[in-house]
């Protein structure tokens, strides 16, 4: 007797409807335009990069050599607590407890995914970090958009009022993309009052004048989440890591994908760690000379930021068309058209290297001259 054998539909017949989420048959996160496509677009060898918020020095020494010799024993698995990693934050910042993921959006997932079930509410203040909404709506939550008011800061009393029976609510301080800094005073208020955990997402705020760590002394549904990305310049391995409350730990464990972190990413943020004193404040010191620059000279609206870009205001261009304005004179910027809340007429731009930025500054002249 043969056997009939199924058929195997080609690509053409299958329904994506039926198989993919419906929350990733469109949208996703928009990346910044790629420097290379760019260089080769439009024949330009050398394109300056200030698009995507990165420490444009190398790593520490010690953060190099800890992942060399990392590699070889690469063989084994990880650590799956991160043991050796949490306890040289704990050196670092303090008696603090801290979880850890693949950068900070990692952390961001993971904590989503530890208290938030399908149909809970999420709280976003906006315009912000689009990776938010991408995780709460990932984990089927119900979304609460929270806008900011004038000059882009957060009224507490607004984010109360929405942030009621919220399970998590999500605030960014310095935050991406404005630059805007909420005072200690505002997120204590809100601490005070809120239902349930607040993430404060504080990846740029070596670059600015405000510390919140105090305040994980006395609340108790407080994240701060923080990252090896920007001021300690190891983007390209993703660590990410996050104060938490001591009770918290346990379940984020439970959680989180297992063995998240590699050895060879772990080991260089212990390096940067260990090596960190005249590379942080030289960091520091750079992007608040070129933060101070950008205010006086970019002849457009500049935004006053706390973090290592700038937001500006270049209409009556859109961002997009400013973008590829740019982008043909050798320099890379990000668009803001993609965040929610904002308007299309705003651009996000790094402090790089000194040329990068100099360039960055004379195109932007050659820009307004053209009228």
């Amino acid at each position: 007797m043969t056997r009939k054998t199924k058929k195997v539909p080609d690509e053409r017949e299958v329904r994506v409807e039926n198989l993919v989420r419906t929350c990733y048959q469109s949208g996703g996160y928009v990346f910044a335009a790629k420097a290379d496509l760019a260089a080769r677009k439009y024949g330009i060898q050398k394109m300056a990069r200030l698009a995507s918020n990165e420490n444009p020095r190398s790593p520490p020494e010690r953060a190099v050599e800890r992942a060399c010799k990392a590699a070889s024993r690469a063989n084994r698995y990880p650590d799956q607590t991160m043991q050796a990693l949490t306890d040289t934050l704990s050196l670092y910042h303090g008696d603090y407890s801290f979880v850890t993921g693949v950068g900070m959006d990692g952390v961001i997932e993971t904590i989503i995914r530890t208290v938030i079930d399908p149909g809970d509410s999420v709280v976003i203040s906006n315009p912000t970090f689009s990776f938010y909404r991408l995780a709460a709506r990932a984990q089927a939550a119900r979304i609460i958009e929270v806008p900011r008011g004038p000059d882009f800061l957060v009224d507490p009393d607004t984010f109360l009022r929405e942030a009621e029976g919220a399970k998590l609510s999500f605030l960014c301080s310095p935050n991406n993309p404005t630059g805007t800094v909420t005072p200690e005073t505002v997120i204590e208020e809100i601490l005070k009052e809120i239902d349930g955990l607040l993430f404060l997402d504080a990846a740029y705020v070596e670059f600015s004048d405000i510390d919140y760590r105090p305040l994980m002394r006395d609340y108790h549904n407080l994240v701060i989440g923080r990252t090896m990305s920007k001021v300690f310049g190891l983007a390209g391995v993703r660590v990410g890591y996050a104060f938490v409350p001591a009770w918290l730990v346990p379940f984020y464990q439970r959680a989180a994908t297992p063995f998240t972190l590699n050895s060879l990413s772990a080991q260089a943020a212990i390096g940067a760690l260990e090596d960190s004193t005249s590379f942080v404040a030289e960091t520091i010191a750079h992007v608040r000379e070129w933060r101070k620059r950008y205010l006086e000279e970019v002849p457009f609206p500049v935004f006053p930021s706390g973090a290592n870009f700038v937001m500006v205001d270049v209409s009556p261009y859109s961002g997009d068309e400013m973008v590829s304005l740019l982008a043909s004179q050798g320099v890379i910027v990000r668009s803001c058209a993609s965040f929610p809340g904002l308007e299309d007429r705003y651009i996000r731009v790094s402090v790089g290297m000194d040329w990068e930025n100099e360039r960055f500054l004379s195109v932007m002249n050659w820009v307004q001259e053209q009228g």
